[in-house]
């Protein structure tokens, strides 16, 4: 009987595979040379490079042709970079992983380079390399926008592909269940429809590139401390409606080549070693054809981890304790404990990625970089992805008009923040860090200020006002220097980055105290927020104006200008709520947190407290006020929704409205369509669908959202369906979770989704 992981080929077909192509591949078939074929010289024709054959075909006709050791060394990922106990790999570029190719059968090295935010490159890849440094997560999926998030990961596989990598670490979709988790900034948020959509865009976008994308922590990867240690416990229905449907939703929309399996536990489990996750879930129920790959130190055993469903060890030979994917696992192979029919799945699913995204026909060529337009790129996604989240008495935007500006803290003068650990890029179109010698200057640092100057820009933009500028570090000093302006802003900043987690919401650096104080001085005071996520706000009532641009990237320093003056109208949509402070969250208090615990960390965390209610579900499930719910973002114009119309068929929901721009100025807005469940529903509410919309002052829209099914369904752990269940429901179009503007009610029939 074959192991459970094997597929057949049917089964193997992407999910989108219709039965006229495979008609047509049919019909190729018979025209194409055999795979064993002989040229008229005698040579051997590599059938498997004819593109008319799919990808499963053509991994199939060159894994026959491949001995063990050739089989074997697509099983192992080597530390691209070195260290000083190991050189460099032959054939590298430096970078997180190398996988040499084999020439005799044209199968190309992969060059894996990490890349949450662009692509990395430690120390530089070759004299004068750099790279485009895009915004954080959370700041392109506040966006809210499908399109730029394919653009943004166009920008990524462009530049991997030109760089000289084919395989790139990005496409990380872990939700936030935490405002401390280290890893947030890297993330979409909390909805899994929202971080889903956009990260699978993103990911398509990076294949559109001929570079293969992961899909990563695979999962639930929401903490970064004891993270090789905890266990992430939780209930099998909730976890599908939380973290695996934001991975199933990525999966349908990215198809990405690889998926990277976590470091933590699952419910006692490792992540690598899951078979209900990665066999049962990932591989049968999702029909995945592509490759599970480990993340860095995250494997633990050979036999055990390849019978559970994952298919490349990634530079055991640095992270973990043995190399379980070389000798052990020939070992294991010989002895029959893994069925070599499992060997050699693991390597059609390699060959099968590789060859779906380009990566045999369309090999990385090394070409320069075009900064710029990286850096607008960047710039764009920061400009959509800044979230203006209060302006009383509409103090923003400033006026040209505006004499004496004070800029104060955040070293404004010199750049923006970026977070720390794997995804940190060193050098961009403008040098490199502009802030050196931050602590800590060692992993998962260093602290990196990419070189986009807000103040800069804003003097730019505001070329007849005096712009005056001070670094914060005396209190006093800035208040009285924000007593003098027409108009003070202060920075604040919050540095964090992969392997360690936030202590609390506390900005540090007693920056509080530096608003509070200038704000008193300034009855005019923004605070601009370069931050991984949400922190408290002791003074919230005193400032007026406060513009979160979470790590805004290289294009950072004008972004943030052109949205203080108003040369771009806001359009930022929160992908996360906003707590009061760590009173509201489901572990108001977690040990270990912080990079000089006070207590060691634990080894479980409970998500059953919250399960499926994640965020904005929490909130609203408990009865709470946050500071700013998900989904809020203000505008300098205004807009209304009417005309709320629905209608359902099976597991089809639609929404019909008009949206009307009422306001003076030309701007976006984000419909947001949410699904009120029964009373007694354990989850209260739901987000099913949104459509971003650029209009006119006075210009008017009917839009249609149809809600994603499985947002109107259960997951039923039985069954393994989901499953619509009858009754009457609210359908609620809005402005944020917390902020309806029309209802309707809407009957859905009990139906089960395909």
């Amino acid at each position: 009987m074959p192991h459970p992981a094997m597929k057949t080929f049917s089964q193997a077909l992407p999910r989108h595979f219709t039965l006229a192509v495979a008609i047509t591949a049919g019909t190729l078939l018979a025209t194409l040379p055999a795979p064993h074929a002989l040229a008229t010289d005698g040579t051997t024709i590599r059938s498997w490079m004819d593109t008319r054959l799919d990808p499963d075909q053509r991994a199939e006709r060159l894994l026959a042709q491949m001995t063990d050791d050739e089989k074997f060394q697509l099983l192992r990922s080597y530390f691209g970079l070195g260290t000083d106990k190991l050189p460099k790999p032959t054939g590298a570029l430096g970078s997180a992983g190398y996988v040499p190719g084999i020439e005799r059968l044209g199968i190309p090295a992969q060059q894996l380079a990490d890349a949450g935010l662009g692509v990395t490159n430690p120390g530089g890849i070759r004299p004068g390399d750099f790279a485009t440094a895009m915004p954080s997560g959370p700041a392109t999926a506040s966006t809210w926008n499908r399109e730029l998030a394919f653009s943004g990961g166009q920008t990524l596989g462009r530049e991997s592909w030109q760089l000289g990598f084919n395989v790139l670490l990005a496409g990380a979709v872990n939700l936030q269940r935490d405002p401390r988790n280290g890893r947030n900034f890297e993330y979409a948020g909390e909805d899994p429809l929202l971080a889903g959509t956009l990260v699978g865009e993103s990911i398509r976008g990076i294949q559109s590139e001929h570079v293969l994308s992961t899909m990563k922590h695979y999962a639930l990867n929401d903490l970064e401390t004891r993270r090789n240690f905890h266990s992430a416990n939780i209930g099998t229905q909730a976890m599908h409606e939380s973290d695996l449907l934001a991975f199933e939703i990525a999966l349908d929309i990215g198809e990405p080549g690889s998926v990277m399996c976590s470091y933590n536990k699952i419910n006692g489990i490792y992540g690598c070693e899951h078979d209900y996750l990665l066999n049962q879930v990932l591989k049968r129920d999702w029909k995945y054809p592509g490759y599970v790959m480990s993340d860095w130190g995250g494997v633990h055993s050979g036999s055990k981890a390849a019978l559970a469903g994952l298919d490349q060890q990634s530079a055991g030979e640095v992270f973990d304790s043995a190399v379980f994917y070389d000798q052990p696992l020939r070992m294991a192979v010989d002895a029959g404990v893994v069925p070599r029919a499992r060997l050699d799945d693991m390597v059609h699913r390699i060959l099968r990625s590789l060859i779906a995204v380009g990566a045999f026909d369309h090999p990385p060529r090394r070409a320069a970089i075009d900064g710029r337009a990286g850096a607008l790129a960047a710039q764009r996604v920061s400009e959509q992805g800044s979230v203006l989240l209060r302006n009383e008495g509409a103090l923003l935007p400033l006026g040209r008009h505006l004499r004496h500006l004070v800029v104060i803290g955040g070293h404004a003068d010199k750049g923006v923040l970026a977070g720390g650990g794997s995804s940190r890029i060193d050098y961009t179109v403008d040098g490199g860090n502009a802030v050196p010698g931050l602590a800590p200057t060692q992993w998962p640092g260093p602290v990196i200020y990419h070189p986009s100057s807000p103040l800069a820009a804003l003097r730019k933009a505001l070329p007849d006002t005096r712009i005056d500028y001070l670094d914060g570090s005396d209190p006093a000093a800035a208040a009285r220097a924000a007593q003098g302006a027409d108009a003070a802003i202060v920075f604040a900043t919050q540095w964090i980055a992969e392997s360690v987690d936030l202590p609390d919401m506390r900005l540090p650096d007693q920056q509080d105290a530096l608003i509070a104080a200038v704000a008193n001085a300034n009855t005019k005071t923004t605070v601009v927020l370069e931050t991984n996520g949400p922190v408290r706000m002791s003074w919230l009532a005193q400032v007026p104006a406060v513009l979160q641009a979470w790590y805004p990237g290289i294009g950072g320093g004008p972004a943030i200008a052109n949205l203080l003056t108003g040369a771009v109208n806001p359009s930022g949509h929160l992908p996360v709520t906003w707590p009061v402070d760590e009173t509201q969250l489901p572990r108001p208090s977690i040990p270990g947190l912080g990079f000089t615990p006070e207590q060691p960390g634990a080894d479980a965390i409970d998500y059953d407290i919250e399960g499926a209610n994640v965020g904005y579900k929490w909130f609203a499930a408990r009865g709470l006020k946050p500071a700013f719910a998900f989904g809020h973002g203000l505008s300098y114009t205004r807009f209304t929704f009417a005309d709320l119309k629905v209608e359902a068929e099976g597991s089809q929901l639609r929404a019909h409205f008009r949206v009307s721009n009422t306001g003076a100025r030309e701007g976006a807005t984000v419909p947001q369509l949410y699904l009120r469940l029964p009373a007694g529903h354990p989850t209260p509410i739901r987000l099913v669908g949104w459509q971003k919309l650029e209009l006119k002052p006075g210009e008017q829209r009917q839009v249609t959202i149809v809600a994603e099914p499985k947002t109107l369904a259960d997951y039923d752990p039985q069954t393994r369906q989901w499953k619509i269940a009858a009754g009457t429901y609210t359908v609620q179009l809005a402005r944020a979770a917390d902020a309806p503007v029309q209802s309707a009610e809407v009957v859905l029939a009990s139906t089960v989704l395909p």
